[in-house]
């Protein structure tokens, strides 16, 4: 059916197809509109004139009982079957921009905010490492510090152990030695 519309070049196979496939769904009984361009198309593949084509496929067809009225009138009737393609395509349409462009828009949305949200917490986070680095920074400090006082305080504490243990030591030399 879809060679009696004519070779369009540059239509979309796919899409004369469905359409075509509509139209073939919806085909009224008897002769009318697309047995008409059937014989249309044939004729003119003959290269007989336009003209002299529709008035001979016509003349054909009004031996079967087709009038222009029924020819015009179910000739809208194709359009309409037409038209609830385009209908029903744009839904599908609408329900796939919805489902695989309108669908990814809000999920890169959402991952936006959430990187917008993840670089706050980096930078929340970069802080409290900066702020347990001196802290670390400032307590190794404290400790080495610490750790000098209180080795310097052992050393002068063992000296003056040593010391009193020397001066007793010598103590009891002199004591024994002189008593």
């Amino acid at each position: 059916m879809k060679d009696f519309f004519g070779a369009h070049h540059g239509l979309d196979e796919r899409s004369m197809e469905s359409l075509v496939g509509a139209l073939e769904r919806e085909n009224l009984p008897g002769f009318d509109y697309l047995e008409f361009k059937q014989s249309l198309e044939r004729l003119q593949a003959l290269d007989i004139e336009e003209e002299v084509a529709f008035k001979s496929a016509f003349a054909t067809a009004s031996t079967m009982g087709l009038t222009k009225e029924k020819l015009l009138k179910t000739a809208a009737h194709y359009k309409n079957v037409l038209d609830k393609e385009k209908v029903s395509f744009d839904a599908a349409l609408k329900k796939q921009i919805k489902a695989k462009i309108d669908g990814k828009r809000k999920e890169v949305e959402i991952l936006r905010k959430r990187l917008t949200e993840y670089e706050a917490k980096i930078q929340e986070l970069q802080k409290l490492k900066a702020a347990a680095e001196k802290t670390i920074s400032e307590a190794d400090a404290t400790i080495e510090s610490a750790q000098d006082s209180i080795n310097d305080v052992h050393q002068r504490f063992e000296a003056t152990l040593k010391a009193l243990h020397n001066q007793i030591d010598q103590d009891v030399t002199d004591i024994d030695r002189f008593l």
